[in-house]
């Protein structure tokens, strides 16, 4: 009796507050597609400013998550979308700054009212699959709590359904099709790069990597080019290891080649995510490239139509 009060009173709880938090960000218009800037740090170390790199890809009621960098459950909140909101989940590669709240995603997007109550489906490099095994088993005693003693949060929420994938089409249904692209993460192989097409509108996303001619070909002519950067005077002056400088900008994109790569893929806007500490890449791509680029920051919203159109947070929205 004590169980079955609880789970109703925590049910009510969250069920209250995802609907309110519903209204403040409803679906995306027809033929469009939502782009939500979740996190945008560069690399693990911990900000309170900026989140661990995450996009969320919205189509129709639709929903496609671009890694799982640290704090996405806490800004899949604050943009107004529901714990269980994603059971996709598409990785560039196994980085632990892109894949450290994958257990978040996993265990409480399920286990929390209103409960997923599909499986967690993943696509990513090899090595994705073991993963998630592994995974489930870590957390073996807690998902037996939580769906046999405590919650009973249904069981088909909890089940993983995981893909290492190949370059090419890796999902197409219900009009949206996901490429994945090999891009030059250094000796972090295969990286990929994922481009998403629906309703004639499409939006690309780089992943870790140093300019790359395949990123170019997959994603020419797109309408949003989310790409990542380092700054490469920042890293020598922080940086005292000169191999350490190396291996570093060996791995990254500098402003002045994501300017070179912007003008080459020529899309509607380009935006960065995934870098530093920094104001000074977009001041030096534009020394370069004269098309539209912006500084993400965590839960910019772009809406991709008939016109581009970016919302940044309210001010101070992310430093929570």
């Amino acid at each position: 009796m004590l169980i079955t009060s609880r789970r109703a009173i925590l049910a009510l709880l969250v069920c209250t507050s995802v609907a309110d938090l519903s209204a403040q960000n409803p679906s995306p218009a027809a033929g469009e597609i939502r782009v939500t800037l979740l996190g945008t740090a560069g690399g693990p170390p911990a900000r309170v400013d900026r989140a661990g790199i995450s996009t969320l890809v919205e189509v129709g009621d639709e929903r496609f998550l671009f890694d799982a960098g640290r704090g996405v459950m806490q800004r899949l909140v604050q943009s107004g979308r529901s714990m269980n909101a994603v059971s996709k989940l598409f990785l560039t590669h196994l980085h632990s700054d892109h894949i450290v709240d994958v257990p978040d995603l996993l265990l409480n997007g399920w286990s929390t009212p209103p409960w997923r109550r599909v499986p967690l489906e993943v696509w990513g490099p090899d090595g994705t699959r073991d993963m998630m095994a592994h995974l489930e088993q870590a957390f073996a005693i807690d998902i037996h709590i939580r769906q046999d003693l405590e919650e009973h949060a249904p069981a088909s929420g909890i089940q993983v359904i995981a893909h290492d994938i190949r370059e090419g089409t890796v999902y197409e249904a219900n009009g949206v099709t996901v490429t994945a692209f090999l891009v030059d993460h250094g000796p972090v192989k295969p990286a990929y790069g994922y481009r998403l097409n629906a309703g004639g509108r499409s939006v690309c996303l780089s992943g870790d990597t140093r300019p790359s001619t395949n990123l170019v070909q997959a994603c020419r002519g797109v309408d949003l080019l989310i790409h990542e950067a380092i700054d490469e005077e920042e890293v020598r002056r922080k940086v005292q290891n000169p191999q350490l400088v190396e291996a570093l900008l060996g791995l990254h994109t500098t402003p002045e080649q994501a300017a070179e790569i912007f003008q080459r893929v020529g899309p509607r806007l380009a935006v960065f995510s995934h870098i530093p500490p920094t104001s000074a890449i977009l001041e030096r791509t534009r020394r370069i490239y004269k098309g539209r680029v912006e500084e993400g920051v965590d839960l910019m919203v772009i809406d991709i139509g008939t016109a581009v159109v970016v919302r940044s947070p309210p001010r101070g929205s992310t430093s929570r």
